[in-house]
């Protein structure tokens, strides 16, 4: 395909705001699913996805698209009509429809009832692949305004109507009938099919919009209505559905280098969102052509007009250039993807003529059978199995074993070539190869790596053990595996003397930590015991020596230290103006540093401020979303490393301290977060054997601590009657039973799964 008939483009917007939905009506629209292979979020194949509502896993996918005729179309085809130049109006489907029609007379004859007709038909139209959606509700207008709905049988790949009857004869009316609906309508062909007389009676009434409107309409006999599409225009689509979290905003980049255009979309019920100026400000740096629409239209909640005003003074445009549409309807999706063909600009070879190969890896999958497969973007040559390529990045080579498009399933094809958004199959089956942002090109004859490559730094660490030692091996299988198919992950074997062997693992937020967590759960019925998320600390001690701590159980003692250094972030957050007094105070809390404030048209505020990371992660999302009732929303980005005024926090819990439950806080708030743990625990921690105290330490002394009681047995119940006394040596034999077993150390607290995970999740 001629690369002016290619558009890659992707859908960018704040987490929530109806990516995925709008995402379906195009594939719905062009034909890519059959509607009765259809589901909600097609693109999004994980569980976990379809629970949440959320993008996890990019999803690109290949479009195909037949643009409707405009008036200069149709006059150049009836003028070849004229000259005998005459071919069946969208010729292949029409012999496709045709074929259906006589093969239900075939099988089941003339005469039946209209339903039976219609139910053959959407068995033989299945069977075809033909695209079709029954009994579809179209408007009729009436001077602009809606005045009633029609329903015709079929609707054939949103280009043919089929109406059925199974009458003796059709008479006039009925043609009229036909043709009246479709006056004002985007159809440019129905097809008049009647099972009713001696022989399947087929009409064609194609609207010929060359015309003017109040022409008279020519019968379907004429060489004009029978006109030839052979040179009807086909464009190839590539849509790259991207993330809308924050903890995947190098994905994205990687994502959007992978396209020309960007289309925004922004939600009318919510407005602008931090997130959504993020990614806008991402697609601008990568020189993308923008597309703002505004989405759930339909929505009663909608503001339209004021969003409509919110983006066009956004992105200092027009607001005619901000498109109105909804994801759940289809409303406003057909001229969406004009605007798309008209806006996105077509690819181009960044080395024209060039006869090496060279491909962005924007993503990547691992399959057991034929290893890791990378999702790429192809900018110059083109490439087939067999040639040998190389990943720059890593420099290990590889022999392609199959290369092919998304349609959205993978569908083998004999070459990629520039302009081109695909997968090579790897066959490598080895973890740390592959990496999002990685360049393949030729071994032979190696171009330059494409810029803006990055290795993704973890923002959070946590711990994660099994439950059981036993599944210690199937935990490290499993981290592996997860990190063929993520490479944003890291993780490194340790140790813990009260929870055994298990990995310390970084991710790239919170969300990232909790999906993480989840898959394993989930993929490989592992039991995990997961330590509460710490961030990465630069601690200088008392004898000058300078290193990374990563993990809490690593933090020197108190005493030990001299200085430390902990990240910061700067964020942005956008609220409604009447929140401003309370979100104020949660700042204040947080250790904020506010900078400049921003007010919207719509009565909302965006306020800049810089905090700990740390703070961030001390439930401070919640907390906004609590003091903003729902509306504020927020954006961040890992800046400096600053000095920090920081202690460690442990949980002593039988006299141990619990590895899994040490924190870093704050030196003001220590003796706070020592008695909320505390007490935490003390709620959820079952009773043991024996008295067992839970203690809060910090600052090299106790903060804060609570005593629970030893769960009794009643050692007097098979007793009945008797002297007192026999009951109170009994009752002694058990306390000192009790004394002796702590003693002996057996007398360890017996920690279960789901205190670990109570003890992580904010209440």
């Amino acid at each position: 395909m001629d690369l002016k008939h290619i558009r890659n483009f992707s859908i960018i917007a704040h987490i929530d705001h109806g990516k995925s939905t709008l995402a379906d009506r195009l594939l719905e629209l062009t034909g890519t699913i059959e509607k009765r292979k259809m589901q909600d979020q097609v693109l999004d194949s994980m569980e976990l996805e379809r629970e949440r509502g959320i993008t996890i896993k990019m999803t690109p996918v290949r479009m195909v698209y037949h643009p409707p005729r405009t008036n200069a179309d149709l006059t150049q085809i009836y003028a070849e009509a004229e000259r005998g130049e005459t071919t069946l109006l969208y010729k292949d489907l029409t012999y496709k429809i045709r074929g259906a029609l006589f093969e239900v007379r075939k099988k089941i004859g003339l005469g039946h009832k209209e339903i039976v007709y219609h139910n053959a038909l959407e068995i033989e139209f299945a069977k075809m692949g033909i695209h079709f959606q029954s009994k579809k509700n179209i408007s009729i207008l009436y001077e602009g305004e809606n005045i009633g709905v029609y329903q015709p049988d079929f609707v054939i790949e949103d280009k043919i109507l089929i109406e059925l009857k199974a009458l003796p004869e059709i008479g006039r009316s009925q043609i009229e009938q036909t043709w009246s609906y479709l006056k004002g309508c985007s159809y440019r062909l129905a097809l008049l099919v009647n099972y009713g007389s001696k022989d399947i009676d087929i009409k064609r009434i194609v609207y010929d919009t060359a015309r003017e409107s109040g022409g008279q309409r020519q019968s379907a006999s004429s060489p004009r209505e029978s006109a030839g599409v052979s040179n009807q225009v086909e464009y190839v689509l590539n849509l790259i559905d991207t993330p809308g979290h924050i903890d995947f905003s190098y994905e994205v980049s990687r994502a959007l280098k992978a396209v020309e255009g960007a289309l925004l979309l922004v939600d009318a019920t919510q407005g602008v969102q931090a997130q959504t100026l993020s990614v806008l400000t991402m697609a601008r740096d990568a020189g993308l052509s923008i597309i703002p629409a505004v989405n759930k239209v339909d929505s009663p909640l909608a503001r339209t007009a004021e969003i409509k005003k919110e983006v066009a003074k956004l992105l200092q445009c027009p607001e005619s250039d901000v498109l109105e549409v909804s994801g759940r309807t289809g409303q406003g999706v057909p001229a969406l993807l004009e605007e798309i063909i008209r806006r996105v600009p077509p690819p181009s070879e960044e080395i024209p003529e060039s006869d090496s190969f060279r491909a962005l890896v924007f993503d990547f999958q691992y399959s057991n059978h034929t290893g890791v497969i990378v999702y790429l973007r192809v900018f110059d040559g083109s490439i087939g199995k067999g040639e040998k390529l190389l990943f720059k990045i890593a420099n290990r080579e590889f022999t392609p074993i199959e290369v092919g498009v998304f349609l959205p399933a993978p569908i083998k094809t004999e070459s990629l070539r520039a302009g081109e958004i695909g997968y090579i199959v790897t066959g490598i089956k080895e973890p740390g190869i592959a990496s999002v942002g990685d360049t393949i090109t030729l071994a032979r004859k190696p171009l330059p790596a494409l810029a803006g490559y990055d290795s993704p730094r973890p923002v959070v660490w946590a711990s994660v053990y099994p439950e059981s030692a036993d599944d210690f091996n199937l935990l490290r299988q499993a981290l592996v595996r997860l990190r063929l198919s993520d490479s944003s992950f890291t993780h490194e074997e340790e140790s813990s003397g009260l929870l055994g062997r298990g990995f310390r693992c970084g991710f790239l937020g919170m969300l990232h930590l909790e999906i993480i967590t989840e898959r394993l759960r989930r993929e490989f019925q592992l039991k995990l015991v997961v330590t509460t998320p710490s961030i990465t600390y630069e601690v200088v001690d008392k004898r000058g020596s300078r290193k990374i701590v990563y993990s809490p159980t690593l933090f020197p003692e108190y005493g030990e230290i001299e200085k430390v250094f902990e990240p910061w972030v700067s964020v942005k957050i956008i609220t409604p103006s009447d929140y401003l007094g309370p979100i104020m105070q949660i700042l204040f809390k947080h250790e904020a540093v506010v900078g400049e404030s921003e007010t919207f048209g719509d009565n909302r505020t965006s306020v800049s401020f810089e905090m700990p990371l740390r703070e961030l992660m001390r439930n401070f999302f919640d907390e906004l979303k609590s003091a903003s009732s729902g509306f504020a929303s927020l954006s961040y980005k890992i800046g400096d490393l600053r000095e920090a005024d920081v202690v460690k926090l442990d949980l002593l819990v039988a006299d141990e301290i619990v590895p899994a439950f040490s924190r870093v806080v704050s030196r003001k708030r220590a003796e706070e977060e020592a008695e909320a743990a505390v007490e935490k625990l003390y709620k959820i921690l079952p009773r043991q054997m024996f008295v067992t105290k839970i203690q809060g330490k910090a600052l090299g002394r106790i903060m804060s601590s609570r005593t629970l009681s030893a769960m009794k047995k009643d050692v007097t119940q098979h007793m009945y009657g008797g002297d007192i006394t026999r009951k109170m040596k009994l009752r002694e034999k058990q306390k000192k039973g009790k004394k002796k077993m702590k003693e002996l150390g057996r007398g360890r607290a017996n920690i279960p799964q789901d205190v670990f995970l109570k003890m992580m999740r904010n209440e």
